[in-house]
């Protein structure tokens, strides 16, 4: 098992998560992040952490897309191992649905 982070990440982009990661398995891209699964140790501190709920386990149904999400961009964003200000109109963004397709970039 390991976590990934899921679309409820995108505009928002908090980073609680990335202060407590014992490994710094987190990356970083334009407007989310997601977790490398090869170098998560699956100790779950990362997933309280987050107070969107933008971070679960790899073993929930229907997940799939976000854990190659998470592996592609893992190997493509820069690792990021210090928390930084969320994007100043994170709240607007929190409970909105479908934000993969409206907003997600590669930013590559």
């Amino acid at each position: 098992m390991t976590y990934i982070v899921n679309e409820k990440c995108i505009k928002c982009k908090l980073m609680d998560c990335v202060e407590v990661c014992p490994v710094d398995c987190f990356y970083e891209g334009k407007n989310m992040l997601v977790i490398k699964p090869d170098e998560c140790i699956d100790c779950g501190v990362c997933e309280p952490e987050c107070p969107i709920d933008a971070i679960e386990p790899d073993t929930n149904e229907g997940i799939e897309k976000w854990l190659d999400i998470n592996t592609k961009y893992s190997e493509i964003w820069p690792n990021i191992s210090k928390k930084k200000e969320p994007p100043l109109d994170n709240e607007k963004f929190k409970n909105e649905e479908n934000k993969f397709e409206k907003y997600f970039k590669e930013n590559l």
